[in-house]
């Protein structure tokens, strides 16, 4: 029989958030509140929460479960306000796993691929050496250490390349873009893996339910992203052919052409191993998730 599970999912107005909640079976409660509800950077918050989620689980005889939702991923914003994503993704993620450890609550930490320096010719493995280039990277990295040095029950689960249904994504500008403009430029030379949130969101769910029940993963950094890889361009033509749109209206460009504030990881495909090591379920490739995508608006 499945573990009854109470999940409190700061972040929970966000694309990931949602699905959390949208994905959540009968056995499961899932309490997400936005950050005006639970702002992560308000330790008072955090605590109270917390909290209530552990009397909750107490009451109805379910296990409490936090997922980690809540960032700043304004990449290129952050260059310029280190400070406020720090705030957000490093100092919320050690209060909370405070938090957790005090009141003996096991928490599941989203972060990022940008926390790799990009430089790699093969997925990224969890051990492997960080070296983030950018602001967003570097505190993203800094979350990841505060919670896995927390003393909390705790799991690092990196990502890459979000889009969902709610919240501004990368496929939702190209679409915008193929209505507007006749051709799109789109860089070809940075390499990842796209990841719907729908899909994400049903393997924090599996991994919750596993930590719940006393079986979570021995490895606390594990990687889940859609399999396989493609480039930006790829992707974007990829996204005009589910419009019914010429894929060739998108052109390749280089990073140089297109230069953003903050620096891109040039390769940051994820390795799906650690995921699969520990008896979860992979998730389907990059192209049968978009397409999911498109044929469940």
């Amino acid at each position: 029989m499945p573990v009854r599970l109470t999940v409190l999912v700061p972040g929970g107005s966000g694309q990931l958030g949602r699905d959390i909640a949208a994905l959540a079976s009968p056995s499961v409660d899932v309490v997400a509140p936005g950050s005006a509800e639970l702002d992560v950077t308000m330790t008072g918050q955090v605590l109270a929460s917390v909290g209530a989620l552990a009397d909750r689980a107490r009451e109805t005889g379910s296990a409490p479960v936090v997922i980690n939702a809540a960032a700043y991923t304004a990449v290129d914003a952050a260059e310029t306000d280190e400070e406020r994503a720090f705030a957000v993704n490093a100092d919320g993620p050690r209060v909370l796993a405070a938090a957790c450890a005090s009141r003996r609550v096991p928490l599941i930490h989203v972060s990022t691929d940008y926390v790799f320096p990009g430089d790699a010719s093969s997925p990224y493995e969890p051990s492997d050496e960080l070296g983030p280039r950018s602001a967003y990277g570097r505190t993203k990295a800094a979350g990841e250490d505060a919670v896995l040095g927390s003393g909390a029950s705790s799991w690092v689960v990196r990502t890459s390349w979000l889009y969902g249904k709610s919240g501004p994504n990368f496929v939702k500008t190209m679409a915008k873009l193929e209505s507007t403009r006749e051709t799109v430029s789109v860089v070809d030379d940075q390499v990842g893996g796209p990841t719907w949130t729908a899909d994400l969101a049903a393997g924090l769910l599996e991994l919750a339910s596993r930590v719940a029940a006393g079986d979570g993963p021995e490895r606390r950094i594990l990687h889940c992203t859609n399999a396989g890889a493609v480039s930006w361009c790829g992707f974007a033509r990829a996204v005009f052919t589910h419009l019914g749109a010429d894929p060739a209206r998108v052109k390749p460009c280089t990073t140089a052409e297109f230069p953003r504030p903050a620096a891109r990881p040039a390769y940051s495909v994820l390795s799906p191993n650690s995921w699969r090591e520990a008896w979860l379920t992979p998730l389907r490739p990059w192209d049968e998730a978009l397409a999911a995508y498109f044929a469940a608006e």
